[in-house]
């Protein structure tokens, strides 16, 4: 009995807690919104992104995976590799083979370069600041690709561009400011060595029997497989966290009354945002506050913010700008909050999660101000 009694008092701490706060958002919601509306809204919001919003982002995942792998196989990655090379130390203070990193990790997802890293011939170049700072460096660049064909889908082509760049700003901000972090906790890691083994970089000289449209085909299979795994992959944060960020971000019906469709919802996010929406107009030039929706949503899944925008440009609310701000922040931040954890885990060093997220936090603020001063810039010709 009493065992009994003490396995029930460890979960009250944390049990509680949960239960009150899943109760608390429910009932502000439904209480708006009526319950029976609330949960036919969520329903039908959940539907609705699952076959117009997931299925055309796993198409894409499909093309871009299928694109990668051919890039791959036949030595493209490696001659982007050699080109970036020369950038790495100046801008990222990284050895010159992090460009295959940032290579890998744009043709797929953040995940990537932690797998890369494990190679110890890879690995062996790295002093442990700049090796651990591989978390930040690899994860502004995951899914890039992805946001970049998204945002030219959406009819936008210039501020993907700007955007792009805009990223490429943060991830040095974020790289160096993590590496700074990394030496002002750790001093010896400045100079100490990932590996003290010497190993010796072969080039692979295999010789493909195979033919040429065999190894085409090969790719674009493997690769598009690779997608579909991919696009699976994002579906729970597109339905769950896409569905919570729409419902606390649009209002009623035309009508003004709540009749259970999709995409209704209590605007708490507009209507907290407005408090403050003078900083964001200035800083991301937005000129509506539901568009800190999405920036929001990227912390945790930047698949989920992108199923924000074909509905913010139903209501009207983008323009190039907002596209080039969220192609930076989305890439820059790319879901960094779900993923940091687990990749700083998988190198050892997860004591260190708090640093990446606060150096990231800022390199994502610094990629969307960058992105927004360009594209006026640009604007001005």
């Amino acid at each position: 009995m009493k065992t009994s009694r003490f396995n029930i008092m460890r979960y009250i701490p944390t049990g509680i807690p949960c239960l009150v706060v899943v109760f608390a958002l429910f009932y502000y919601i439904g209480s708006i919104m009526g319950v029976p509306q609330m949960l036919n809204t969520i329903m039908k919001t959940a539907h609705d992104l699952l076959l117009n919003t997931v299925f055309y982002l796993m198409g894409i995942c499909v093309i871009t995976g299928a694109l990668g792998r051919l890039f791959v196989e036949f030595g493209v990655v490696k001659l982007l590799e050699r080109i970036l090379r020369p950038l790495m130390k100046p801008l990222f203070n990284l050895p010159g083979v992090a460009a295959l990193g940032a290579v890998m990790t744009f043709l797929s997802d953040n995940p990537a370069i932690i797998s890369l890293s494990q190679d110890k011939r890879f690995s062996s170049y790295f002093k442990k600041f700049q090796y651990i700072s591989l978390t930040n460096f690899g994860t502004a660049f995951g899914m890039g690709l992805l946001v970049i064909v998204f945002m030219v889908g959406q009819g936008y082509f210039l501020a993907p561009v700007i955007g792009f760049v805009g990223a490429f700003c943060g991830c040095i901000v974020s790289t160096r400011l993590m590496q700074r972090f990394i030496i002002k906790a750790y001093p010896n890691f400045k100079d100490e060595a990932v590996t003290e083994e010497d190993f010796t970089k072969e080039e692979e000289q295999s010789v493909e029997s195979k033919s040429l449209f065999i190894r085409v085909l090969n790719s674009l299979l493997d690769g598009g497989r690779t997608g579909v795994d991919v696009g699976i992959a994002i579906i729970p944060g597109v339905l769950i966290i896409s569905t919570l960020v729409m419902i606390l971000t649009f209002g009623a019906s035309a009508s003004g009354e709540y009749t259970g469709a999709a995409y209704e919802g209590v605007e708490l996010l507009p209507h907290l945002a407005q408090k403050i929406n003078v900083v964001f107009e200035f800083l991301f030039g937005f000129h509506d506050p539901h568009l800190i929706a999405f920036p929001i949503t990227a912390l945790g899944a930047v698949g989920a913010a992108l199923g924000l925008v074909p509905n913010f440009a139903t209501q009207g609310w983008i323009d190039g700008n907002a596209i080039a701000v969220f192609t930076a922040i989305g890439m820059c931040w790319s879901g960094y909050l779900s993923t940091h954890t687990a990749m700083l885990d998988s190198l050892g060093y997860r004591e260190l999660t708090p640093k990446a997220i606060w150096a990231h936090t800022i390199g994502g603020l610094v990629a969307a101000v960058v992105a927004h001063a360009l594209f006026m810039l640009v604007s001005l010709w």
